[in-house]
């Protein structure tokens, strides 16, 4: 009895679905705005010529093609898109047909892409999420959802699309711009709303909780209140990502020339715990009833850096984010009476394990972090050759960088950053003078007291 009641269940649970996924495609059909060439300030001047190219390619192949995503996003905010990602009806094997440079990549999800030199286009077939075989979401045990990708309509597609001012389609036909989800009002606005319920789309995919704060930064928009409110009690789903995945993710956050802002947002959502752990747990620690703000100091030079045109290195900045857990933890084992240097290598090589099963950091980039790290302990060595070696060595300019953010912030003495300021701009004679052991200053000897002869000798 149990058995049938739960096969008629499934039954009207299947329909009703179907009967839900009908009415969002007539409520999409009935909201869909068309803004005409002259509604919108996109030109096809602004745009990549290669991406030009497969628009009237594809379309001249008898098939339809968008700009679609966060390149149409900044056009018309009038910022020079990275990359230029074309959406169709087409299907993969159909676009390698109408492209001799065009190779397809992925598995669960086919992509084309179109090479013209260094530059590649991504040409994407329209996603949908229904089939007659995939009715009902799949529940991983951590509470995420997960959807196989299959091919659709347009008007699927936009659905599978994150945010409402990412869903926006510029048409090579008639050079409009179709939106079905509001993203233009929003983009007027300054608003960033995920796409469907708040919940259910950061349960599919946790990184969209990621996505939200680096385009909040990036655009200088604000979050909309239930797409805000909901990563509050959702951040920790990004437990279960793939921490190579997510490396790749904070990369994109903190090299953008907007870091400290990015840090802030992820620490007022509890998202900067997740993905750094240490991290957060030195942070809240304060020292002496004051905030620690080296990380803080690190991500502002590294913003200014970039505005300056000068390279930032991924290994800085996760040196700085793991350093103050790397001190607690020597200092622990020094007062269990271990000798400096060891204390340091051991405690490295704990954090960065700890570290990597929330984000896999590769192992070029730690093998540069602990020599960073290691160097502080050297720059205490003044005396002899030590410094000459030191000074030779590939990472002196980045541990440098690290000594002088260290005193700036109070974590080391400034007397000894302004000591190798000098050092290195000292010539031969000077470098001597400085690098010479201090003379030791001979005892003063008593007088020696002359024995007189008396007259009774």
């Amino acid at each position: 009895m149990k058995l049938i009641l739960n096969f008629f269940k499934k039954i009207f649970s299947r329909s009703d679905s179907l009967d839900a996924k009908d009415l969002t495609q007539a409520n999409s059909q009935s909201q869909v705005k068309v803004y005409s060439r002259s509604e919108h300030n996109i030109s096809r001047s602004q745009m990549s010529q290669n991406a030009v190219k497969v628009l009237y390619r594809l379309k001249k192949s008898g098939y339809e093609a968008y700009l679609v995503g966060g390149c149409v996003r900044d056009l018309l905010l009038g910022y020079e898109p990275k990359d230029f990602d074309v959406a169709t009806d087409a299907s993969p094997e159909q676009v390698k047909q109408a492209f001799r440079n065009c190779r397809l990549i992925g598995r669960r999800f086919r992509l084309a892409h179109v090479h013209f030199g260094r530059e590649i286009i991504e040409v994407a077939t329209f996603r949908s999420s229904d089939t007659a075989d995939n009715i009902e979401q799949k529940v991983h045990e951590d509470g995420r959802l997960l959807r196989d990708n299959v091919f659709g309509s347009i008007e699927d597609d936009v659905w599978r699309r994150d945010f409402t001012v990412n869903a926006l389609y510029y048409n090579i036909r008639d050079f409009s711009i179709i939106d079905y989800t509001g993203g233009m009002e929003d983009h007027t606005a300054g608003v960033l709303r995920l796409i469907g319920d708040p919940s259910t789309r950061y349960r599919e995919d946790p990184v969209r909780m990621l996505r939200a704060v680096r385009f909040a930064v990036k655009l200088g928009f604000s979050l909309e209140a239930s797409t805000e409110q909901a990563i509050f009690e959702l951040a920790p789903l990004l437990k279960g990502i793939p921490a190579a995945r997510l490396y790749d993710e904070v990369l994109k956050m903190f090299l953008s020339g907007k870091a400290v802002q990015t840090f802030e947002m992820l620490r007022h959502y509890g998202l900067f715990e997740t993905l750094f752990p240490q991290a957060d747990h030195s942070l809240n620690n304060e020292k002496n009833n004051f905030p620690k703000v080296f990380i803080a100091k690190a991500l502002e030079n590294s913003d200014q850096r970039i505005a300056e045109g000068k390279s930032v290195t991924p290994y800085f900045l996760m040196s700085a984010f793991l350093w103050e857990a790397v001190q607690e933890l020597a200092n622990e084992k020094m007062r269990q009476g271990e000798e400096e240097s060891f204390a340091y290598q051991h405690a490295a090589s704990h954090v960065l394990s700890a570290q990597t099963k929330s984000i896999s950091i590769p192992k070029r980039v730690t093998q540069s972090m602990r020599e960073v790290w290691l160097l502080q302990l050297r720059f205490e060595k003044q005396i002899g050759g030590r410094p000459y070696r030191l000074l030779s060595h590939p990472r002196f300019r980045a541990a440098y960088d690290f000594l002088l953010l260290r005193a700036e912030t109070g974590g080391a003495a400034m007397e000894l950053a302004e000591w190798w300021t000098k050092f290195q701009s000292a010539n031969d004679t000077e470098q001597r003078k400085m690098t010479r052991p201090p003379r030791k200053t001979k005892r003063k000897q008593k007088p020696k007291i002359k024995a007189v002869k008396s007259d009774n000798d």
